[in-house]
């Protein structure tokens, strides 16, 4: 059985992070979407609310599984006896950055790989941080993310 690992903040997940997982649902036998814990890092979203949107938003995906880690990603893919991590990339600017991750990885551990999913082009704009920014402006964000977050971000607005 080949298992992926997707890390990421997914703060929050958003259409372009779906479209990445599902692709790779479709490549690997199990997908395990992993929310970094980054304790010196603010974060949008709690953990948990996170990790519940996830799966709200993957309902119809039957082979990944949701968690959470705090530490090294390449760790945390050898409990899992994981062998390759996927990112996704938007755009050229991406790849840089993402590339200095890969090597680090690599250095780290070199029986673990990575792999590169390109968005689609209609994804390419979308980022968490301008979700945040639009959601906050009281914005409709609902082209950016799957419903049970825009519900999530409307209702969390209106309130507050």
């Amino acid at each position: 059985m080949k298992t992926a690992i997707y890390p990421g903040s997914f703060d929050p997940v958003t259409k372009g992070h779906l479209d990445v997982l599902k692709r790779a649902a479709c490549i690997f036998d199990k997908v395990i979407v992993v929310v970094s814990v980054n304790v010196n890092k603010k974060s949008f979203l709690t953990t948990e609310e996170k990790i519940r949107l996830i799966k709200e938003s993957c309902k119809d995906i039957t082979n990944i599984e949701v968690d959470s880690f705090d530490g090294l990603t390449v760790e945390y893919a050898k409990k899992r006896k994981a062998n390759v991590l996927i990112r996704g990339l938007r755009a050229v600017s991406d790849f840089e950055y993402e590339m200095q991750l890969s090597q680090v990885n690599s250095s780290l551990s070199e029986d673990i790989h990575t792999v590169f999913l390109i968005t689609k082009p209609e994804y390419n704009f979308i980022s968490s941080g301008t979700v945040r920014e639009v959601a906050q402006m009281r914005g409709d964000v609902s082209k950016f993310v799957p419903s049970p977050v825009a519900k999530f971000l409307e209702e969390k607005y209106t309130k507050g």
